[in-house]
């Protein structure tokens, strides 16, 4: 049986499923919390410490928490994690009942929200190369699926009707978003039991073990390389998302109704390029199309601060997701591939450490740049740092790189007699 045909196993379609819900009630959220901090506040800075507050968590804890998840059993994680966030949710949607929010409570809310995606999010992109047995092409192939459905719901179908189920109250969208955590709970607790892996030594100290997860990252150019592109990309992006609502109310005359269609724009476009990521794989190389998806995210970056109307902005936004899709279909897929199951939770909780402690920067980047400046002014500056950045990563993502890194990943075929056995592969891969 070649490579083409193999299937996904059952497990998957749970695991997918289970997303897929997560990911509606993330959507609902996504548009409705801009909204719900509008009604409270028109203060650029305090907008962005909401925003940044979600992101605080893996600025704090991120390399720690991998640690922690390579201990652990990584499917009672992510079902614990999403039945507490269910919890979680209970308390800013009782504080909208009774006309208790505030800015405080909402960061707070951010935070810990933040904080079991930091568990979940590493669990689950550990776990997923544990199920299909680190095939590259059913990681592709998988990903390719729960990228789809992830912008499917949480930018498709979830942002309109966060911005409908607003109108019928603040505390609608916040337990729509509760139910969704609890049937993920739900559907996750019945996943089958990964494979057993090599865990780290009981005797190394779990700051040793974070450490060994971070330098595998840092002494590896692909790796860091794939890491560094959303760190920076993220910069932009929440600078972009911090003071997005408010463009689009005082720029471009959107309603509320209409904040959700725009997102539904960047949403459609994200599902397009989740479902073509594995054709410009194959056309293009993966090194090759990580560099074009990236330059395409500044390019349209660019064109929505320069729309002269809602329609235009759509398109922009339409096209950024196409490529931001692409890139979260490719780039965790190659690192799932190429990185050892002992080390996955350590080197996917430090790539999205470097990405997430950006964040922070980025949305106060956004909220000053607006309140000194111009509202377009974040924009702008956004699309210079995403066109920056992949200028100065190009060289470390080639196609030369990653093909050196999957066959050096690969698992070893029959043993040739006749040739000297090789050492064990230790330490990053290093591939030059």
């Amino acid at each position: 049986m070649t490579l083409d045909v193999k299937k996904l196993p059952g497990g998957f379609g749970r695991l997918w499923t289970a997303q897929t819900v997560s990911s509606f009630g993330d959507g609902v959220s996504h548009a409705a919390l801009p909204l719900i901090a509008l009604t409270l506040t028109r203060d650029p800075m305090a907008l962005a410490v909401v925003t940044a507050a979600g992101t605080l968590p893996w600025l704090l804890f991120g390399v720690l928490g991998g640690a922690l998840v390579d201990r652990w059993d990584r499917r009672r994680t992510m079902w614990v994690t999403d039945a507490a966030r269910a919890v979680l949710l209970a308390i800013p949607a009782a504080a909208a009942a009774l006309d208790a929010l505030s800015i405080p409570l909402l960061a707070t809310v951010a935070f810990l929200l933040g904080l079991g995606g930091l568990f979940f999010d590493t669990a689950a992109t550990a776990y997923l190369p544990d199920l299909l047995g680190r095939d590259p092409v059913l990681l592709e192939r998988a990903n390719s699926r729960l990228r789809g459905a992830q912008t499917a719901m949480s930018g498709f179908a979830g942002p309109p009707a966060g911005s409908a189920l607003l109108a019928l109250g603040r505390a609608v969208p916040l337990l729509a978003d509760a139910v969704s955590f609890l049937l993920s709970a739900v559907l996750v607790r019945s996943l089958p039991a990964a494979p057993a892996r090599p865990v780290p030594e009981a005797r190394e100290s779990l700051l040793s073990q974070a450490r060994t997860g971070a330098a595998y990252v840092f002494r590896d150019r692909l790796l860091l390389g794939l890491a560094l592109r959303p760190a920076v990309g993220n910069v932009a992006f929440l600078a972009v998302e911090t003071v997005l609502a408010l463009f689009a109310h005082d720029r471009l005359g959107i309603d509320t109704y209409g904040f959700g269609l725009l997102l539904t724009a960047e949403a459609a476009g994200g599902l397009l390029g989740a479902a073509i990521a594995s054709s410009l794989g194959r056309r293009l190389g993966t090194g090759t199309a990580l560099t074009c998806t990236a330059a395409v995210e500044g390019l349209a970056i660019l064109g929505l601060a320069a729309a002269p109307n809602a329609y235009a902005a759509g398109l922009a936004l339409a096209v950024c997701g196409a490529a931001m899709g692409a890139t979260m279909v490719l780039a965790p897929s190659l690192r799932q591939a190429v990185v050892p199951a002992r080390l996955m939770g350590r080197v996917a909780s430090t790539s999205r450490m470097l990405a997430m402690c950006a964040a922070p920067l980025g949305a106060f980047l956004g909220g000053w740049l607006a309140a000194t400046h111009d509202i377009r002014t974040p924009l702008y500056a956004a699309a210079g740092l995403l066109l920056a950045m992949t200028a100065v990563t190009a060289s470390m993502t080639t196609n030369r790189r990653v093909e050196a890194a999957l066959r050096a990943a690969a698992p070893p075929t029959a043993p040739d007699a006749s040739a000297p056995e090789e050492p064990a592969r230790e330490g990053a891969p290093g591939v030059s």
